[in-house]
């Protein structure tokens, strides 16, 4: 299958052998896509090579050989947002994420258009640790394994001052007690009404969003967490 002119961004980039790279695109059309670009070692290529940096929005022509494809041409469409420090982790964590829980070859338009915000978002001064929270959130949506925030699975409200224990499959749960990985109501309403919560809350939801990611990441955590990490010990009011 020959797809041509597709929008996609690019997810990651690695070296293939001497003079080539892998790299995983996501697409408007045709899902999270891995594509084998060739010959990238010139000097005629150098704008090829540019082009296929993380983060970068491009359109490309490609030729689908199995798993998979072949690069035929990639050009950028608009320069890639600089980002640093705090805010090129929080990329590269989305990139992780995305690599780890899209499947290849499946289309996913909502999916592509959620990283177009994220994408201009991380490029804007507004809240690192909220822009995150609602990627989460939402990405889990467009996945189809998206939760019910505002009421436990038995379908009652959520309390603002009640305490809740989230699971991966149901959503809120009460909790007897403020255990350490419970979370106020405040919090969970806070996320179903797209409203920014104070950071207390902020950093509840970073705790509870994370074990629901954990559960559908498998046993293997994502290497970007511990980066996030590391830099929230040093920043901890502006923790991913």
């Amino acid at each position: 299958m020959r797809v041509l002119g597709e929008p996609a961004f690019v997810l990651h980039a690695r070296p293939w052998r001497e003079t080539s790279a892998l790299v995983e695109l996501l697409t408007r059309a045709h899902g999270r896509v891995g594509i084998v670009a060739r010959g990238l070692s010139t000097p005629k290529k150098q704008p090829l090579r540019a082009a296929l940096q993380p983060m970068q929005w491009v359109r490309v022509d490609y030729e689908q050989r199995g798993e998979l494809a072949r690069l035929s041409a990639a050009e950028a469409l608009d320069n890639a947002p600089v980002l640093v420090g705090e805010r090129l982790l929080a990329a590269l964590y989305a990139n992780e994420l995305l690599l780890r829980l899209s499947a290849r070859n499946d289309p996913a338009p909502a999916v592509y258009d959620l990283y177009a915000r994220l994408r201009g978002e991380l490029g804007s001064q507004a809240s690192l640790s909220w822009t995150l929270r609602r990627f989460e959130r939402d990405l889990l949506e467009a996945l189809g394994v998206g939760l019910p925030w505002d009421s436990t699975a038995d379908g009652e409200p959520c309390e603002p001052g009640g305490r809740y224990r989230l699971d991966a499959e149901t959503g809120p749960e009460p909790a007897l007690q403020r255990l350490e990985d419970s979370i106020s109501g405040e919090a969970l309403l806070a996320l179903a009404s797209d409203r920014q919560p104070n950071a207390t809350a902020l950093s509840e939801l970073r705790r509870a969003l994370r074990r629901v990611l954990q559960s559908h990441l498998g046993s293997t955590p994502l290497r970007s967490w511990g980066l996030l990490e590391d830099l929230s010990k040093v920043r901890p009011r502006n923790q991913g």
